[in-house]
């Protein structure tokens, strides 16, 4: 399937790369906004003013990014012959790896997000906060992965 997207190859890559600076904005947005959530359920009001930043971004911005990132980037990887077996493409072996793991993340986050509307904060504060820089690290990962091709 090598070359399947044509002189649509690059209009693809743009839409991609457009998708994937969206997800990762709602993943940058969203453990924030799970931290000011736990501080905010001993505030009458408060948690339930998160749950619904929560939601909206979630709806908006986080699961139509998800869904089209995915699909347009399993088109680019056929296109560039990832299921025909296409050798040198190693790099991109280790991106799918790290999005795939991006994306379970942004799983953990929404589930994280529903047991602080039950009312629950299993993670003390300074967890929260640091798991806040998953998405930094990956991205930059990805990114280095896609720009060096490094294997």
């Amino acid at each position: 399937m090598t070359n399947l997207l044509g002189a649509a190859y690059l209009w693809v890559k743009a839409a991609h790369v457009i998708f994937v600076i969206f997800w990762m904005a709602g993943l940058f947005m969203l453990p924030r906004y799970l931290v000011y959530h736990q501080e905010g359920l001993a505030i009458p009001g408060e948690a339930a003013r998160w749950q619904h930043r929560e939601a909206v971004l979630r709806r908006m911005i986080l699961t139509p990014s998800l869904v089209i990132v995915w699909g347009l980037g399993l088109l680019l990887a056929a296109n560039a012959g990832l299921f025909d077996g296409v050798p040198g493409l190693g790099w991109l072996h280790a991106k799918l790896l790290l999005v795939l793991a991006l994306s379970g993340y942004h799983g953990w986050a929404i589930g994280y997000a529903r047991k602080l509307g039950r009312g629950e904060a299993p993670l003390p504060p300074r967890t929260l906060r640091l798991v806040n820089e998953v998405p930094a690290l990956a991205v930059s990962l990805i990114v280095i992965l896609v720009i060096v091709r490094p294997f």
